[in-house]
């Protein structure tokens, strides 16, 4: 049985995402080519997100009970982004559930309306002493519900 191609990925506009943040483009972030390496794409993902959710009291990174482990990343890529560039980098919440939350980052050249990589990032939550899973703790599940999609 063969299944048809799912359909091409297409940049998202960014009102499709709840929160911004700024992030600034570094000389190191260049690759050969002249734009940013796919790897620091990524990077973001995890700033962006990790930022949102200390500013918000929802992660304590130093002293915290409870720490988010990444278990999958994925991103689609439409437009090259480069230094000195500003990356506006837009998030939202797709699904949150008894320990893990599906953050969707959609990565916007300043100003632009489209996407020029999107993908997701998907944090298990767990107790910094025993690394194992845990219940969303009350402050983190109230961010997670306000960036919901």
């Amino acid at each position: 049985m063969t299944s048809s191609p799912s359909p091409r990925p297409r940049p998202e506009h960014r009102d499709s995402y709840r929160a911004f943040r700024r992030i600034s483009t570094r000389w190191a972030d260049n690759d050969m080519y002249g734009h940013v390496n796919n790897v620091v794409y990524y990077s973001w993902f995890d700033t962006a997100v990790n930022a949102l959710l200390i500013e918000r009291g929802a992660l304590d990174i130093h002293q915290g009970q409870t720490i988010g482990f990444v278990v999958e990343t994925h991103c689609n890529y439409f437009a090259p982004l480069a230094f000195p560039q500003t990356v506006e980098a837009g998030i939202r919440v797709a699904h949150a559930g008894g320990s893990s939350v599906r953050y969707e980052i959609g990565l916007f050249a300043e100003g632009a309306a489209e996407a020029a990589a999107q993908g997701h990032f998907v944090h298990v939550y767990v107790d910094r002493a025993t690394q194992r899973p845990v219940p969303l703790p009350d402050a983190l599940r109230q961010v997670v519900e306000s960036l919901r999609a």
